[in-house]
């Protein structure tokens, strides 16, 4: 089985969620949150998890409208992302974020978990419900292409 090493960022103005998978690909769990200071120490914060994690793609949250286009704060998110790409010289593809922070607050609503004082958490567990919903669509793409061709 192929070793799977992707990182999952819910990137917003204040805060970029962190999200990581077990090596096959299976799981994806909230690591950390980055609180954004300033550029240098965003890219330096990123480049420490990328290394301690050997991790080798990219996986974003685009903010998609709720019609499906594409607004200002996705632009903003896009420019972030390849930016991020070549100063860790990593290779970036992104997914529709729509509803991830409410499918988190939700998660932590069930757990009893205050959102007004976990922030940060929010965050983390956006850039999961990310990593995860970019695993599944990757494991289901991968079952279909091993299908027989049925003529």
């Amino acid at each position: 089985m192929e070793r799977v090493a992707a990182l999952g960022l819910d990137v917003g103005k204040k805060r970029i969620g962190v999200a990581g998978c077990d090596g096959t690909g299976l799981i994806a769990t909230g690591l950390t949150t980055i609180t954004r200071k300033s550029y240098p120490q965003t890219i330096e914060e990123l480049r420490q998890i990328v290394h301690d994690r050997n991790v080798d793609l990219l996986v974003i949250g685009l903010p998609y409208s709720m019609d499906g286009s594409i607004g200002k704060q996705a632009i903003h998110v896009q420019k972030f992302g390849e930016t991020i790409s070549k100063a860790l010289s990593l290779p970036i593809e992104y997914v529709d974020e729509r509803l991830t922070s409410y499918q988190a607050e939700q998660s932590m609503i069930a757990e009893r978990i205050s959102l007004r004082d976990n922030k940060g958490m929010i965050d983390r567990k956006a850039a999961a419900v990310i990593l995860q919903q970019w695993l599944d669509e990757r494991r289901a793409k991968r079952n279909v292409d091993r299908l027989p061709n049925s003529n």
